[in-house]
């Protein structure tokens, strides 16, 4: 090995140590999701923005607000609302007036923020949620004939609630895709509910100190992704995601590019955060779910026979699986 490879180890060691300390300390204030910390670290990581979907008061909420003290960054909370206008959102040109006359000027929404909460994403209309898009896909705002770059790392975490609840609407399948993750918030057992209440309702609350800042996490990205990945394990990736597109009763739409761009990255960064310089078939098969379950749209088949998106994939996982 030698003495570059040699550093950039020592280097990648030593980053993997602080993320993981960052995943340790967000544990103190989130009981009992431990998968889905693990998976939003890994998002972070990569650059990848998260959709959580559960019921209400799950602490999809608390879980954004606790990221936000670990990694230091500044951190706005957007509530979606039906009456919830795009301008509300990107921001929106003002008249100023002066001496010299009167001026456009910018007046800058909640987007420009490292850390984004876009809660309960799905209760607002298609038009306001579209406003995400570029931002979430390019990390500017376009208003008027006028661009603003977004500040880095920029990273939005949404929330929805089910679609059956009352007075939500569907994310459009654009939106969808320019989310990394979809990760499933499901409800506490018995023992992790009494560890809740009891952190909730205390008389104190566990301090939430800082583990690295934004140029640290950006350190970190860029040796994600000089992590190699054999031909033999991009061949298995491209597979899966070729599969959605497969003849299959169950499959109305397949994956796009996107999602093997994002088990790419979702992998690379998996591998990292276990201190390996190499992606295993593992590490895919472990990412496919969050990457893949909103990139598939289930037939009308699959909807009348109770077939959902993580079972079809769990069938083309144990397919491609089989010969490896």
């Amino acid at each position: 090995m030698s003495e570059l490879d040699k550093n950039r180890l020592q280097d990648a060691e030593y980053m993997a140590q602080r993320i993981a300390a960052c995943e340790t300390e967000i544990q103190k204030g989130i009981i009992g999701q431990r998968e889905i910390i693990r998976q939003v670290m890994l998002a972070m990581l990569t650059g990848g923005n998260v959709l959580l979907e559960g019921m209400p008061g799950l602490g999809k909420t608390r879980l954004v607000s606790t990221i936000g003290k670990v990694f230091d960054l500044p951190f706005k909370r957007i509530q979606f609302t039906p009456d919830l206008m795009p301008s509300d959102v990107t921001g929106t040109n003002i008249i100023m007036k002066s001496e010299q006359g009167s001026a456009f000027s910018f007046e800058r929404g909640p987007i420009f923020a490292n850390l984004i909460l876009a809660d309960e994403i799905n209760r607002a209309t298609p038009k306001t949620q579209s406003a995400l898009l570029e931002a979430m896909q390019e990390h500017t705002v376009t208003v008027g004939n006028d661009s603003h770059a977004l500040a880095e790392p920029f990273f939005v975490l949404a929330t929805q609630n089910p679609i059956e609840n009352e007075g939500t609407y569907p994310l459009p399948e654009a939106q969808l895709d320019r989310f990394m993750f979809k990760i499933l918030v499901r409800f506490p057992s018995k023992e992790e509910l009494k560890d809740i209440v009891a952190l909730t309702e205390g008389s104190q609350a566990p301090a939430i100190e800082k583990q690295i800042d934004g140029e640290g996490l950006l350190a970190a990205r860029a040796l994600v992704n000089q992590i190699p990945i054999a031909d033999a394990v991009m061949d298995y990736l491209l597979e899966i995601v070729m599969a959605t597109h497969a003849e299959n009763v169950h499959i109305k739409e397949g994956a796009s590019p996107r999602a093997a761009q994002a088990l790419i990255r979702a992998a690379r960064a998996k591998a990292f955060l276990e201190g390996r310089f190499n992606v295993s078939f593992q590490d895919v098969k472990d990412v496919a779910y969050p990457v893949l379950r909103h990139r598939i749209i289930p037939s009308f088949d699959a909807i009348s026979e109770g077939v959902t998106e993580d079972d079809i994939i769990g069938k083309i996982l144990e397919a491609k699986s089989a010969g490896i």
